[in-house]
């Protein structure tokens, strides 16, 4: 064996010994510093992706009105966020304790019908809706009381009243939106009615039956209620409306809400129905006239 190999062949082998040894002790010291630096890559990238998702916040310079996008500290996002006040949407009722008080006229009753009828109607029935002047009393000027302005518009009621003999019917018909609004009408009408009796014509704790059966019972001059349960009477026949002359809107008073009548989606619809179940024919017939108090 050793004469094949050849006299060199002991020394090879102590080279690649040697050369072995060497290596793995290089790669015991370079070992520790690979580790190292792994652990600093780990650590960047951890901090890296710390970062990014922090929340950030925008500020704004008033010059410029460049946006900086900085990191925020977690934590401070929900409490910033509920500092911001966001603002108010204004609502109907700040719209309408904005705007000054101004009276009711003929043209915002026609402009209702037009605006409401406009849709449903031919152009020559909407014609046929139009409110002449004469069909109108003079308007409240929002300096009149209830017994002021009616004392104004019928001037006569002490001989009205006494002319007045039909039953299940009245004179003078007060429309307002609700039952509370129309008992105070009802006191307020203390210094005008003299002996004429009102009655109250809302849906309020009595029945239509019972308001049919007061009607018949015996002579009513004055009506005072919502256009709902007027229209109701007048269509189960409770309630003719041979005796009417003069038909009052509450039309300039406002509620809690400082809405008016026409403000009230359900009252307007109810109180055109009213005006079509014979009101405005009356009117036509020069036998009814309009007040807007």
């Amino acid at each position: 064996m050793g004469d094949d190999l050849g006299e060199e062949w002991w020394k090879h082998d102590s080279k690649s010994g040697c050369s072995e040894e060497a290596a793995e002790e290089e790669d015991r010291k370079t070992k520790p510093t690979e580790e190292v630096n792994v652990q600093k890559k780990s650590m960047k990238r951890k901090k890296a992706t710390e970062k990014s998702a922090m929340p950030k916040k925008i500020l704004k310079t008033n010059d410029q009105q460049a946006s900086i996008i900085q990191p925020e500290e977690p934590g401070k996002s929900s409490t910033s966020s509920k500092k911001r006040k966001r603002k108010k949407k204004k609502t109907i009722t700040d719209v309408l304790a904005s705007a000054e008080p101004e009276p009711g006229c003929p043209a915002d009753l026609q402009n209702l019908l037009t605006h409401y009828f406009a849709d449903k109607r031919s152009l020559i029935e909407l014609e046929e809706l139009k409110l002449h002047d004469s069909f109108f009393l003079s308007c409240n000027d929002l300096t009149h009381s209830l017994s002021s302005y009616l004392k104004q518009i019928c001037p006569k009621w002490a001989k009205v009243q006494k002319q007045h003999t039909q039953k299940s019917s009245v004179v003078l018909l007060i429309v307002c939106s609700s039952a509370l609004r129309a008992i105070e009408l009802i006191k307020q009408l203390t210094t005008f009615k003299g002996e004429a009796k009102a009655v109250k014509l809302f849906a309020k704790h009595i029945k239509i039956e019972e308001q049919v059966k007061l009607l018949q019972k015996g002579v009513t001059h004055i009506g005072v209620g919502t256009p709902a349960r007027i229209s109701a009477l007048i269509e189960k026949d409770g309630l003719n409306l041979q005796a009417l002359r003069f038909v009052v809107l509450d039309w300039n008073w406002r509620d809690q809400k400082l809405r008016k009548m026409m403000d009230i989606p359900e009252i307007k619809v109810d109180l055109i129905k009213l005006l079509e179940s014979g009101v405005l024919e009356q009117c036509k017939a020069n036998k009814v006239k309009i007040g807007l108090f």
